[in-house]
């Protein structure tokens, strides 16, 4: 499944990610539930949080973007790296630990290098069974952002003026 939108943020996110929208990480643990198990990965994009009606700077997480063909057990999960877009608007990883430890493993921190935020989420998955790191490893603090998210639709509605407008 993917998830996305069109913003006037444009493709390239050159903020710091500052939370994340809480119906994108219960997207994420309901996902996580459902492959258990075995493991669940995804990569996240986000939004300028102004764009959000917040009223600071900054990325918020909104989306969850579960790349096809990757391949899960109990122990891992792998992304065919061909597969991923090129996607600007990149913010991290999100993957689970059917095992419930909230560490992250030598593999996972080899998969760190890209994105700013990277969340592991542990078994049973509930609300506080998950924790986020910075790209070295580091726990890093991600606040659960109550924001009201536009519609899936609108990531179709733009034009190849939309486009050009963006790689200006």
């Amino acid at each position: 499944m993917v998830t996305g939108r069109c913003s006037d943020m444009g493709f390239f996110r050159s903020s710091e990610v500052v939370g994340i929208a809480a119906d994108t990480l219960a997207f994420a643990r309901s996902a996580a539930e459902e492959s258990h198990p075995n493991e669940y990965m995804g990569l996240l994009r986000g939004e300028d949080a102004t764009d959000l009606g917040l009223d600071r700077s900054g990325t918020v997480v909104t989306d969850v973007l579960v790349v096809p063909a990757t391949e899960s057990n109990p122990v891992s999960a792998t992304v065919k790296t061909s597969l991923v877009p090129n996607d600007m608007r990149a913010a991290g990883s999100i993957h689970s630990h059917p095992n419930g430890v909230l560490q992250p493993s030598d593999a996972d921190l080899a998969t760190f290098g890209k994105g700013d935020v990277h969340i592991i989420l542990g078994a049973p998955y509930r609300d506080h069974d998950w924790q986020a790191f910075d790209r070295e490893g580091r726990r890093r603090d991600l606040p659960v952002l109550d924001v009201d998210l536009p519609d899936d639709e609108d990531f179709f509605d733009f034009t190849q003026a939309d486009i050009d407008e963006e790689l200006r």
